[in-house]
Order: C-alpha cells, then sequence, then structure tokens
C-alpha cells in the first residue's frame, strides 16, 4: 500500500482545515461584518494550504472521493446537523482543529518533521482564535447589543480641578439631570479615601437614575463600589488579567491612539475603546500627541465594536466630528467647566442627536 493512502489523509484533512476555515470566514465578512477577523481567517486558510505546496502532486494523486468509504456514512447520518450560528462556528472550530492535528501526525512519518512542527503551530494558533471569535463574534449576554446601546451619544467625564470649585458630586448631580447616561469618574490627585467615599456616592446616585458608571483606571475600586465598568490605558494591567478581575459582566473600555492599539484591543477582549485624543487636551499630565480624524475615520470604518470619540472636543468643533460618522463623543471640560452645565449639557445633546 505504501504511502499514497497517508497522502489521502494528508488530503482530505489539507481540504477539511481549509473548508472549515472558510465557513467561519465567511461568518466573520458577511454576517458579523468583521474586517480583521475575516482578514486573519482569509490568511491561515492561504497558510495552511500554501505550505504543503511542494506535496500537491503526491496529494491530488492519492484522492479517490468516489470510492471514499465514509460517504455514504456521512450522507446516512444527520448528527452534523446546526441549530445555530453558535453551534455551526463550534463545529468548524472542532473540524479545523482535528484536521490540523492529522495533517501534523502524518508529516511525521512523512519525515517532514519542520513541516509538522509549523502545523503544530497553526492548531494552537486556532484554540487561540476559537476563544477570540466566542468573545467577539458572538455575544452570549447580550452584552455587545447593550454597549451599543450604552456607548451613543454624550459621555461624560469627571475633572474636579476644572470644575470651577465645584466637587465631583455636585457636577454628576447635574450631569444625571440633564440626562447623561455614561459617566465615569476620572480623578487623578485624590487620596484613595477620597476616591473610594466619592465613587460609592456616585455609584449609588447612577444606580437609581439608571446612568451607567464607569471608573477611569482604578480596577480594585470600580469591583469595590461595584461599578457598571474600568476604563484602563495602554500602559495599565493587560485586558486578559483585567478581565480575570472583574468576571465578565463588568465592561471594560481601552483607551487606544492607532489603528493597531484598536485591533489589538478588539482581538483581546475589550468592550470599547476610547479614540483619540483627536485635538490637543490639558485634561491629563501624561497625554499623547493628538491623533486627528483620519484615525477616528479608521476606526468608524474597520472596528466593530463601540467607539468613544475623545480629546478636545468642544462645542465649536464637535460639528465636524460628528460629520465624520462618530456616534458617541466624550466631553470633559466643556461640561465640568461650563457655568451652566445642565443647560451645556441639553445643547451638545441636541446637536448630538441631529448630527450637527
Amino acid at each position: 500500500m505504501g504511502l499514497d493512502n497517508l497522502y489521502r489523509v494528508l488530503d482530505a484533512n489539507v481540504n477539511r482545515a481549509s473548508e472549515g476555515l472558510r465557513v467561519l470566514e465567511d461568518l466573520a465578512r458577511f454576517y458579523y461584518n468583521d474586517r480583521l477577523f475575516s482578514k486573519r481567517l482569509k490568511e491561515l486558510r492561504h497558510d495552511v494550504r500554501k505550505n504543503v505546496s511542494k506535496l500537491i502532486p503526491n496529494l491530488i494523486k492519492s484522492r479517490d472521493s468516489v470510492n471514499d468509504v465514509g460517504l455514504k456514512t456521512s450522507l446516512e447520518l444527520d448528527i452534523d446537523m446546526k441549530n445555530s450560528l453558535t453551534e455551526l462556528a463550534q463545529a468548524n472550530f472542532k473540524r479545523i482543529q482535528e484536521a490540523l492535528r492529522t495533517i501534523e501526525e502524518s508529516l511525521k512519518v512523512l519525515k517532514e518533521n519542520e513541516l509538522s512542527k509549523l502545523y503544530e503551530g497553526y492548531r494552537f494558533e486556532v484554540y487561540g482564535l476559537e476563544k477570540e471569535y466566542f468573545k467577539v463574534m458572538i455575544d452570549k449576554n447580550g452584552l455587545r447589543s447593550k454597549l451599543n446601546e450604552i456607548i451613543t451619544g454624550l459621555y461624560c467625564i469627571t475633572s474636579e480641578e476644572h470644575s470651577k470649585g465645584r466637587g465631583n458630586i455636585e457636577v454628576v448631580e447635574k450631569m444625571i439631570k440633564a440626562g447623561v447616561k455614561v459617566i465615569q469618574y476620572r480623578e487623578k490627585k485624590k487620596s484613595l479615601l477620597e476616591k473610594y467615599n466619592e465613587c460609592l456616592k456616585i455609584r449609588e446616585m447612577t444606580l437609581a437614575s439608571g446612568v451607567t458608571f464607569i471608573v477611569n483606571d482604578n480596577i480594585d475600586m470600580a469591583m469595590m463600589v461595584k461599578a457598571d465598568g474600568v476604563h484602563i490605558g495602554q500602559d495599565d494591567l493587560p485586558i486578559e488579567r483585567v478581565r480575570e478581575l472583574v468576571g465578565e459582566e463588568m465592561i471594560i473600555g481601552i483607551s487606544t491612539h492607532s489603528p493597531e492599539q484598536a485591533e489589538d484591543a478588539a482581538r483581546r477582549g475589550a468592550d470599547y475603546i476610547g479614540v483619540g485624543p483627536l485635538y490637543r487636551t490639558y485634561t491629563k499630565d501624561d497625554v499623547c500627541e493628538p491623533v486627528g480624524l483620519e484615525y477616528l475615520d479608521y476606526v468608524i470604518k474597520n472596528i466593530r465594536i463601540p467607539y468613544v470619540a475623545i480629546g478636545g472636543i468642544k462645542e465649536h468643533n464637535m460639528g465636524e466630528v460628528l460629520a465624520r460618522g462618530a456616534g458617541c463623543i466624550a466631553m470633559v471640560t466643556e461640561i465640568v467647566g461650563a457655568e451652566d452645565i445642565e443647560e451645556i449639557i441639553r445643547r451638545v445633546k441636541s446637536k448630538i442627536s441631529r448630527g450637527v
């Protein structure tokens, strides 16, 4: 019998892996409209086929689909029926992983040890892709849909040093009265005890009014006061470790300043991203240079998770941000530093709703 039938095994499993990847790629592309995930799956599919190219003559020669003894069994059984997109995706990930393992082991017998190691690497890559896929693509708890409703309109951030002598509690009270639906507590210079007491009070206020409460940077604080979410920066703990700490129900946002950071955040499980600073801003000591509106354009076109446009956005320039298609904008000094906080919020919200 020689090695012909082993090449046949190899051929069948290269096809299985490629076909499974194509199913997932098409779901990402056409159903979920996720260009980045579709691109990654496409690249892997091409690699799986390309790297056995030197064996193609033997693979084609060994192929015998007509006499495949498994074909009749497959047609008779209905064990492959799928009742949901989740089941479809799960089945194809398993199909790919099993096929890659068979390829890997078959290549060892053919003395293609380096090639076998390459396909072992592909198999572990697919394990990681599977975890990301179900985190980003399939939202089991409806959190993604909920976030699309939360991360919209005006996103308010506290900054007591710019609040004209008013405390954070007073400012938040005015924000809530004006109808703001998401508030982030950002306070860099107070003691932990002061921040804890303020967050505890703001959590009480936001719960009573149905407002989403995000704590900036302080993960432990967000957990202690049972905030809705935490917002981190590029130099804070990795998203994966934060997720382990806060669990699946808490929202995790992360500031991003480039397409690469946006893609990385989406891939690693951030629930939303901050996009900016779009303009020069002085509300943070460690802020980077403005990234410009072109980065916002990129996010709107390519990133699937919710986003907040941020950084130097004022009433006088918000129109050009909205004109690019931004659905959520963050303001700090323009709100907290206003003489009449409730009035400017109503005015800004009206402009957002009209897209001007």
